[in-house]
């Protein structure tokens, strides 16, 4: 495709996993979802990906999505069974990055792809969305 015919998604989506630098706590930690205080952490109205997840034995990814008002959504999924039933087993974790919203779906799109999360996202982008490589979070930008 030449290159004037070409956007920013399908740029990023060609090229290797971004590091979109998942936000953790001061002290280098991920944030425990149960400890979390959103509006402290200065996400009411603003937009972006998360990921959730449970630690211990077998620690699993619980739930990836999109949101318009991280603060919201998070306080929801606080009240969310299908989520908060993995909390007994090692703890839930989340972290977000603030992702452009073009960007949003396709970071989705690959990062439920890639992770396969316990509990489905009913807004998943559909098949039509080109997923963009996005390093997971805990790992390394070089894959590791």
């Amino acid at each position: 495709m030449p290159w004037f015919g070409r956007n920013k998604a399908e740029e990023l989506a060609e090229g290797p996993p971004r590091d979109p630098r998942w936000t953790r706590t001061p002290g280098g930690n991920f944030h425990r979802m149960v400890h979390l205080d959103p509006e402290d952490e200065g996400l009411a109205g603003r937009s972006g990906v998360f990921v959730i997840w449970h630690g211990g034995v077998r620690p699993r990814w619980v739930y990836v999505g999109r949101s318009n008002d991280l603060a919201a959504d998070l306080h929801g999924f606080g009240n969310n069974r299908d989520v908060m039933d993995y909390e007994v087993h090692g703890g839930l974790f989340v972290t977000w990055s603030l992702i452009r919203t073009e960007f949003q779906d396709g970071v989705v799109a690959f990062l439920t792809d890639t992770l396969d999360p316990a509990v489905e996202n009913p807004e998943v982008p559909g098949e039509d969305v080109l997923p963009i490589p996005v390093v997971p979070p805990g790992a390394t930008p070089d894959g590791g």
